[in-house]
């Protein structure tokens, strides 16, 4: 588990460290302008919406390890050819490797950490992975950032160099890694016997996994698919923050991770999933709000600017509070032997509502910035609703796997993994 919980901090490290740098290395430091950048950066979404399916079946069949592995190996060379690439054809195929490669590391790294945890520490293995993702790509960000000079196509090709790196490194250390035994499908499906794409068709049939889907697309698009676009360009426009308070409220989100993280964490897995999630949407309900007062109210700029950076710092507690929670309850409700096809249907419809977010707030916050922060408020609270929704059809093992396991020690028995709820 330690090697994994590296992996993912190397992982989230490689991302931060160049991603943020696509546009500005495409558009300007290749010269190759503002559309080919901006296809470029679609194209890495895209690759990821493409890879995602065949890559749950493929964890399925196979485990994860040995997709990690490809997935690794796949990023580096993407990574390496971006920083060489000179033409538009080998940036696009080059962002596309890197796009599918880095897509495809968190469906196998969530099931290796579900593979090697229990229903009692997988709570705690999750906190600790989002802790360190998020740990990885501020650091990441913050070395690439120093690296770069947009005079000199040298640096960039450096910073490419070393992301691949990175993840040859991962490749070597996640080579010792030895999973413990888990069931394995052969046809991908979830009973033998079966064709492969019923694996997916059980999937669609399990009502609660499909309602956490929808609940988990709105979490991304109103939260995690605002930060870089549309909260943003609210914040310039709407509320005249500079790009310095910009940068202290995104500051203020990670600081907020790394200081909650823990301290939530016993809080929140004593208590229904589908309850603290809705709590969540609540507190992000009040985020929004601090937003609205921000751009919209007439207090004094020091006021406007501390409700702005306390929006991102609300923001980072609701993640907090997510991490523990969403990841294990995507596990709790995956029939054995399909935990990757499930971590790769989140992974999916998380990867689509970050490719959709910045396309509808961007503009909407810098024509509209009235109707953008009432619209994602009521987002939020739709999040409240849905969660509450889904804990009505949750078994008790799932919503609350903390109680379920002291009634079962109060009498005397072992405690047991939940099992996955089918349709």
């Amino acid at each position: 588990m330690r090697r994994i919980h590296v992996g993912n901090a190397l992982s989230a490290f490689g991302l931060g460290f160049t991603v943020p740098y696509l546009y500005v290395y495409v558009a300007q430091v290749r010269g190759l302008g503002a559309m080919t950048a901006g296809i470029v950066l679609a194209v890495f979404a895209v690759a990821a919406l493409i890879v995602l399916p065949f890559a749950g079946r493929a964890i399925v069949r196979r485990g994860p390890l040995p997709v990690l592995l490809a997935a690794l190996v796949t990023a580096a060379l993407g990574a390496l050819s971006l920083g060489l690439a000179g033409g538009a054809e080998t940036v696009l195929l080059s962002a596309a490797a890197l796009g599918a490669g880095q897509a495809v590391m968190q469906p196998a790294l969530a099931t290796m950490i579900v593979d090697c945890s229990t229903a009692e520490t997988r709570s705690r293995a999750f906190a600790m992975q989002f802790f360190l993702q998020n740990l990885g790509l501020g650091v990441g960000g913050l070395i690439g950032g120093h690296l770069v000079d947009t005079t000199r196509v040298s640096s960039f090709t450096l910073l490419f160099a070393i992301e691949a790196a990175v993840f040859l490194l991962l490749v070597v250390l996640m080579s010792t890694v030895r999973m413990p035994h888990s069931p394995r499908l052969p046809d991908g499906s979830a009973r033998a016997g079966q064709p492969a794409g019923d694996g997916w068709r059980q999937l669609v049939g399990n009502r609660a996994m499909v309602q956490l889907c929808v609940l988990g697309f709105v979490l991304f698009f109103a939260c995690y698919g605002q930060f870089e676009s549309g909260l943003s360009a609210y914040g310039v426009e709407a509320a005249g923050m500079a790009t310095s308070t910009l940068g202290t409220a995104l500051a203020a989100n990670t600081l907020m991770i790394v200081v909650a993280q823990f301290a939530v964490l016993k809080f929140v897995e004593r208590r229904r999933r589908s309850r603290m999630i809705a709590a969540v949407g609540l507190i992000w309900a009040v985020a929004w709000a601090a937003a609205a007062y921000a751009g919209l109210g007439h207090g004094s700029r020091a006021m406007a600017t501390a409700a702005f950076i306390s929006t991102y710092a609300l923001f980072g507690l609701g993640e907090a509070m997510l991490s523990p929670t969403v990841a294990p309850l995507v596990a709790d409700l995956a029939p054995e032997g399909m935990a990757g096809q499930y971590n790769s249907a989140f992974a999916l419809v998380k990867q689509l509502a970050l490719a959709l977010g910045p396309a509808a707030g961007g503009p909407l916050a810098a024509s509209l910035p009235g109707p953008y922060v009432v619209t994602f408020l009521l987002f939020s609270l739709l999040i409240t609703v849905l969660a509450l929704r889904l804990g009505r059809g949750l078994s008790p093992a799932q919503d609350h796997p903390w109680a379920a396991r002291s009634r079962v020690v109060a009498r005397g028995g072992v405690a047991a993994e939940p099992v996955g709820a089918e349709a």
